[in-house]
């Protein structure tokens, strides 16, 4: 631009800075498409705001290929004047996956650790979390509409265990899902800054963490109502619908 313009670097950079412009940042986004999109919605926002009675509501969903990556070099640790800092490479030592359920009311983790995320480990994780609710509670599940999650054999298990329901939310709507918050922290605080030497390193770890959280777990509070949701998906959509159409 300041070839174009035929001024300096610096000039170019001022006007940017005076006018709040970072074209070198890019932020992610996606609309949901979901035909249900309002219905799922309002369900699971009901769940967050206005809980039923004697009822536990918990949200759930697996981190998958978490990697157990051990540094080239031993870092070097923090000191006065200097952040801790470790080598850019690394060595791959294979993955885990982390099923979690995050307790809306409380802010509790359940976790488990496994190898695979087939509907298989799916359905166990499923019948841990009921064994450890107490009896006379429905469990009423937020989760993705990931594939494994709607195996015939979830649903048949299902139709067994009168007491558990599982509310899915729209497509392309990880932000509804407050495990994810969950998911954000540990991978922050323990996952990204982590020297794993093996995934039952890794593993070890997560456990680790997990029962530290949940010594003093904070729920995670939802404020946001269906209407105001709506509004601003409505927003988006129609911003997105005028670019399209330029």
């Amino acid at each position: 631009m300041a070839k174009e313009l035929k001024t300096t670097h610096s000039f170019v950079n001022r006007v940017w800075n005076e006018c709040g412009f970072k074209p070198h940042l890019l932020r992610q986004f996606k609309i949901s498409n979901d035909p249900l999109f309002e219905e799922k919605l309002d369900d699971v926002v009901g769940l967050y705001l206005d809980p039923p009675e004697n009822a536990v509501v918990l949200c759930v969903d697996e981190k998958s290929s978490i990697q157990a990556l051990d540094r080239t070099q031993p870092g070097l640790p923090l000191k006065q004047g200097r952040g801790e800092t470790m080598t850019h490479d690394y060595k791959r030592h294979g993955t885990s996956t982390l099923f979690a359920a995050l307790n809306v009311s409380d802010g509790s983790i359940i976790g488990e650790c496994k190898k695979r995320h087939r509907h298989q480990e799916f359905l166990a994780f499923l019948k841990k979390v009921e064994r450890q609710t107490p009896e006379g509670q429905d469990l009423h599940i937020i989760v993705d509409n990931y594939a494994t999650h709607k195996h015939q054999k979830i649903k048949n298990w299902l139709q067994r265990t009168k007491r558990v329901h599982l509310h899915f939310i729209p497509t392309s709507s990880s932000w509804l899902n407050l495990v994810e918050r969950f998911f954000g922290l540990i991978t922050e605080k323990q996952i990204r800054r982590g020297v794993f030497r093996s995934v039952v390193e890794l593993e070890e770890r997560i456990e680790e963490y997990i029962d530290v959280y949940n010594r003093d777990p904070k729920p995670f509070v939802w404020t946001k109502s269906t209407d105001e949701i709506i509004e601003k998906v409505g927003r988006a959509r129609k911003r997105l619908l005028n670019i399209c159409s330029v």
